[in-house]
């Protein structure tokens, strides 16, 4: 195969798969590299929790967008990516936390986001197998919950792409080197291979931050929206100590889905006991049952973090034909759709929703290397 293609997409998991679908609708002729299942990778291994973060504005922005997306595709989507609109509890389990709701509230309310506070009889009576004494939380209600492995493959499929069975080895702005020796010829490139985009593009700041999950047998209502601890916020921040936290969600099928641990240095895929049994029983101590209930299976993956917490969207500094798609982290199931906008609007010349300047690789730190080695 060589030219026709208008952008070829090194990554078939979700923000791959929502470049391609993005892409597509902006009138462009696209290919994937993606040598195994589509959403396969970090996809699989994800929550699949769309929610709007408030760590920074650019944040707000792209999770906002992001979610908005989504709830303008829910129409559309397929019964088997299992979009469930459960809302997003953050749980405060004392008056400290609490005054974080509120001061969380006031941002979301500013930013056009619906949440409420909820007193700690609110808690209680929204979530009855959470442990007495807590303070109360804040319900953002028009968050979800998805299959991404589903998800990923609905856009791959809405956008028409060709997709390639191989491995690449080898990207630039003139296109993607295949493990057999051959070349796809395209006008941009895009590295959407989430934590392992250094590989292929050598010297941007992500790396592989690991995290465990656990999914239970079938126990309907047990979790009625996602239930994450507000002291989540200070775990997930940590750049330096292995950390756990709270966080809970109902599936469609009635199973629970646990989290969560995050490791930087930790490279095998292997489930690690310690880091298991500590998010468990971080997650007994917010709902006690939990121990009762019986778990079917648990994973592990890996997520691609930046040093200052934002994805790398838009083309390299050293090579405006090379676009990159990655280091969303925790968040690239909510962030894809939003992503895939960002990068079609950019290679067809499009005004952007929102302001694309605060994820570019060209930020300052992003794309430390010199401008050989992108190719």
């Amino acid at each position: 195969m060589s030219n026709g293609f208008d952008v070829a997409i090194a990554g078939g998991g979700i923000v791959g798969a929502a470049c391609a679908a993005g892409c597509a609708a902006a009138g462009l002729k696209v290919v994937v590299v993606e040598p195994g299942p589509v959403g396969g990778g970090a996809t699989a291994a994800g929550m699949g929790h769309l929610v709007v973060m408030d760590d920074s504005p650019a944040q707000i922005a792209l999770t906002l967008l992001s979610r908005s997306l989504w709830i303008a595709m829910r129409p559309e989507l397929p019964a088997d990516v299992e979009y469930l609109p459960c809302g997003t509890i953050w749980v405060a389990a004392d008056e400290e936390e609490m005054a974080e709701v509120r001061r969380k509230q006031g941002v979301y309310q500013t930013a056009g986001v619906r949440a409420e506070v909820l007193s700690a009889a609110d808690l209680a009576s929204a979530e009855p197998h959470l442990r007495a004494g807590l303070a109360g939380g804040l319900l953002v209600p028009d968050d979800a919950v998805v299959y991404p492995p589903c998800a990923a493959r609905y856009f791959l499929a809405k956008s028409g792409a060709t997709v390639v069975r191989q491995p690449a080895i080898e990207l630039s702005g003139r296109g993607i080197k295949l493990r057999d020796g051959s070349f796809l010829a395209a006008g941009i490139t895009v590295n959407a291979t989430g934590a392992w985009a250094p590989a292929l593009t050598p010297g941007i700041e992500v790396r592989k931050r690991k995290g465990h999950l656990l999914i239970t047998d079938r126990y309907p209502g047990f979790v009625r929206a996602v239930l994450v601890e507000l002291g989540y916020l200070k775990s997930a921040h940590s750049t330096t100590a292995d950390s756990v936290a709270f966080n809970a969600q109902p599936r469609r099928t009635g199973q629970v889905l646990l989290g969560s641990s995050r490791q930087f240095g930790s490279e095998d895929r292997a489930i690690e006991p310690h880091m298991l049994r500590r998010m468990l029983q971080r997650a007994q101590e917010y709902m006690p049952e939990i121990g009762q209930l019986s778990a079917i299976r648990t994973w592990t993956g890996f997520r691609a973090a930046t040093p200052d917490k934002l994805p790398l969207i838009g083309p390299c500094p050293s090579d405006p034909r090379l676009y990159l798609a990655t280091g969303h982290e925790g968040l690239g199931i909510t962030t894809s759709l939003g992503t895939g906008q960002l990068v079609a609007d950019q290679i067809a010349g499009r005004t952007p929703p929102i302001p694309v300047d605060p994820y570019l690789p060209a930020r300052a730190g992003a794309v430390p290397h010199p401008p050989q080695e992108a190719h």
